[in-house]
């Protein structure tokens, strides 16, 4: 409704709603840093990801945008003690670190902020970072209910705030060159794609020696909780919660999420029309709750129209690392290996072959994509290219006030998917997505926790 409309019918809620609009609206510009002025950085959570490959592909380029981080938020007092001994010695600066985000937002007061916190907790964490007027980082997967992905974009989309997904394929050159062939018509309609993401790494999301060293007394349980239901105090849980559903869905958020992030981005199509999917157990028998195996199948294509369309096979398992990490894209000419940076007429039907059944071949010819590639899978990557360039891409966005290339409907995309995936593997159903409602299906009921 704009405000003609909203002047014409006389709404008292909808003229209430304007008003807190506009002094958000008001509240957030106030926060947004001049051409010359220096950007103040927060954080959220002082995590491995962050210390690992967040922090060296900020340090990469910040001095480009005049950009300082301002303080550090983090529930346990240990996480805020590393934070404050890593930017002495990475940053030669003796950095603020609060107990919660509140403390951050009332005293550092920050332009923006990097979220990387539990899966779980990001899309209460972005609107959080929203409402105090920054701009935001969130790291993916954006969210794993549809409520919190629900509310987290309305709250992006009625604020000019910019936020940036961490799906950092979208920064890279590889995938752009891509996206852009596709997009030319020049591969033919795609067919079929295949994901793995297959590693060998057995400890993997485990954090035993922090588990034995946390107190419940040295962090805020209840805080961490966020709005998941109440639980007793877990150490694994709140360190190892890519195991543990509710707190992660695991490999789907974690991994899954950046590859099915590319369908719908090389696509335009927002979400699968269905998933099935199973897994299980079958290796690591430590206590977790999340599958250390799992295989999804999406098909996807027009939502008005059935007719056409193509399937995506993901599989992923922690047992053994044959297959590596791949993304296959095939049209009845050929393939596009991510894998590779190749698009090639492997398997693609012959000129001969269409010649005899009078049909017109879709050829290819093999060349190179530009760029480089595919995405590292290891569990500390370091400054990455893909994750610098995306880092880069946030930061002159933060300048320019432009869209950055993950924005917050690639996040509700990907959640969607994921929440899609993880529920076939849970219920056992074949999933669907409600238009209407914008909730996850299984077996004609709502997906929940």
């Amino acid at each position: 409704m704009n405000r003609r409309e909203i002047l014409r019918t006389g709404s008292l809620s909808t003229l209430g709603l304007l008003a807190t609009q506009t002094f958000q609206t008001a509240r957030a510009q106030a926060r947004t840093a001049g051409a010359n002025d220096r950007i103040r950085i927060g954080i959220v959570g002082f995590s491995d990801r962050l210390n690992s490959t967040l922090l060296p592909a900020y340090k990469a380029v910040a001095n480009q945008f005049n950009c300082e981080i301002v303080g550090v938020s983090d529930l346990w007092s240990r996480r805020r003690d590393d934070a404050k001994a890593y930017f002495k010695k990475n940053f030669n600066q003796d950095i603020e670190t609060y107990r919660n985000n509140e403390e951050l937002y009332e005293k550092a007061k920050p332009d923006a902020v990097i979220i990387s916190t539990p899966d779980f907790a990001h899309a209460t964490h972005a609107i959080e970072a929203i409402k105090a007027g920054c701009d935001v980082y969130c790291e993916k997967p954006f969210a794993e209910t549809m409520e919190d992905a629900r509310a987290a974009l309305k709250a992006v989309r009625s604020s000019d705030r910019i936020l940036q997904i961490g799906s950092q394929r979208r920064s890279g050159e590889n995938y752009t060159a891509a996206h852009d062939f596709l997009k030319s018509g020049k591969f033919g309609p795609i067919v079929a794609a295949e994901m793995t993401w297959n590693v060998n790494q057995p400890g993997r999301w485990r954090r035993p020696d922090l588990v034995a060293a946390i107190k419940e007394q040295d962090t805020d349980w209840k805080r961490f909780l966020c709005n998941r239901p109440d639980d007793q105090w877990d150490p694994r849980k709140y360190l190892e919660y890519r195991l543990f559903w509710p707190y992660s869905s695991g490999i789907p958020g974690q991994w899954m999420c950046h590859q099915i992030d590319t369908v719908h981005w090389f696509t335009g199509l927002p979400h699968p029309r269905s998933v099935s999917a199973n897994g299980g157990i079958y290796q690591w028998k430590d206590g977790r709750k999340n599958f250390d195996t799992l295989t999804a199948v999406f098909d996807y294509g027009p939502l008005d129209d059935p007719s056409t369309g193509f399937q995506v096979n993901f599989s992923s398992r922690f047992s053994n690392s044959a297959g590596g990490t791949k993304e296959i894209y095939y049209s009845n000419g050929g393939e596009l290996n991510l894998d590779t940076n190749k698009v090639t007429s492997n398997g693609g039907m012959t000129r001969e072959e269409a010649s005899a059944m009078k049909l017109q071949a879709n050829l290819l010819a093999e060349f190179k994509l530009e760029g480089s590639g595919g995405a590292a899978s290891a569990a500390n990557m370091g400054a990455d290219p893909l994750t610098t360039a995306h880092m880069k891409n946030w930061l002159e966005c933060l300048r320019s006030r432009k869209e950055p290339h993950a924005p917050v409907e690639a996040g509700y995309q990907h959640s969607i998917a994921t929440i899609m995936a993880n529920a076939a593997a849970r219920t056992g159903e074949r999933v669907t997505f409600d238009e209407k409602t914008q909730e996850v299906m299984a077996g004609g009921k709502v997906f929940h926790f």
